[in-house]
């Protein structure tokens, strides 16, 4: 009898032993923080809470080792109460942490929206203004690359990759600039009070003398890009004029390719021209001359350069690019050059009021 209870004591201390060598349950938070941590990744943690997530996986790490060290003991000493404590605390952590990453993914979207928005404006803005004078063709190629990048970044902000669109935002932006530079000197003058000052007295004194002398008057508006033909100081006929390629500057030098700003006349008529007809102008005049010697002082042009000259009204088409002429349709040339004569005053200038076309566009700049 005593015999078989010794025996029986000794089977349940084997199942008990055998039982006890089997290390414990690990917390199913484990798992549950792993497949968080995943799913934090996937949402962009490293990009949009780079110090938090961070300071997540640091916490996570140190768990891992209290695991690690807490698996090492013999299995009746295991307890993974604190781990367990703390797995849970990391899932609340991450939690806390899932909320920042969409509300800065949320704050990014709102941004990178808002800066392709002015991005485009800008471009559309600058592009519209390349359109208005012959100079924009030098913005231009900067504004292809800067509307490529726009483009990509528009691709980039759509597949919610905000960060890498932000980045063609900002590599635009000094292409958008360039294209700026480009245009901005040349337009400025169309908004100088100084200069417009100048204009419009140049303009009032022509039209006076038209008045005074009973005689045809023409008036060209290079911002307007119009030629008003006056009879007796008033406006008869107005007509749409192309300018020289670089024609909203004033005229400097030969082959600068700009339309020249002052007052002139008309001292030869030519019934045939390589353009139709053609009115040939006196450029250039006295100040221009002074103009020209001043600025080869100053180091404003090359030292060998020529004034120029040849400069006309002529035909070949309101929408011809000239090498600093003034362009107009056959039918119209034909229709001034029967009422001008050799002398007529001819004014042009780049303006004749602050409000014009050109400084209009540049105020959204």
């Amino acid at each position: 009898m005593i015999k078989k209870t010794i025996i029986k004591i000794l089977i349940f201390s084997l199942v008990i032993f055998l039982t006890g060598c089997r290390d414990k349950q690990i917390p199913p938070e484990l798992q549950m923080v792993e497949k968080q941590e995943i799913n934090l990744w996937r949402s962009g943690a490293q990009i949009y809470a780079p110090v938090e997530y961070s300071s997540y996986k640091i916490s996570f790490g140190n768990v891992k080792e209290l695991l690690i060290k807490e698996k090492s003991r013999f299995a009746w000493f295991q307890d993974y109460q604190k781990v367990q404590s703390e797995l849970r605390n990391i899932l609340i952590e991450g939690n806390l942490l899932q909320n920042i990453i969409s509300d800065n993914k949320k704050n990014m979207n709102d941004k990178v929206f808002n800066e392709i928005s002015l991005a485009k404006n800008r471009i559309d803005t600058i592009k519209g203004l390349t359109e208005m004078i012959n100079e924009g063709r030098l913005a231009r190629k900067n504004l292809i690359k800067a509307e490529l990048l726009l483009s990509e970044a528009i691709i980039r902000y759509n597949n919610n990759d905000y960060n890498t669109a932000e980045k063609k935002l900002n590599n635009l932006s000094g292409f958008i600039k360039a294209s700026e530079n480009a245009i901005l000197p040349i337009l400025n003058r169309y908004s100088d009070r100084n200069h417009i000052k100048k204009w419009q007295k140049m303009v009032e004194e022509t039209i006076a003398q038209s008045k005074k002398m009973g005689i045809p008057a023409i008036i060209v508006n290079k911002s307007e890009r119009t030629l008003v033909l006056y009879k007796s100081g008033v406006p008869a006929w107005t007509y749409i004029v192309g300018i020289g390629r670089n024609g909203s500057l004033d005229k400097q030098r030969a082959g600068d390719n700009s339309t020249p700003e002052g007052k002139y006349r008309i001292i030869k008529k030519k019934s045939e021209s390589r353009y139709h007809k053609a009115l040939l102008l006196n450029y250039p005049n006295e100040e221009d001359r002074k103009n020209f010697i001043l600025a080869k002082k100053n180091g404003l042009i090359p030292a060998k350069s020529g004034i120029g000259g040849l400069i006309e009204i002529h035909g070949g088409g309101k929408n011809s690019m000239t090498y600093g002429c003034i362009a107009m349709d056959n039918s119209k040339i034909d229709h001034v050059f029967n009422i001008v004569s050799v002398g007529t005053p001819v004014t042009i200038v780049g303006a004749v009021d602050y409000n014009n076309k050109l400084s209009s566009a540049i105020e959204g700049l």
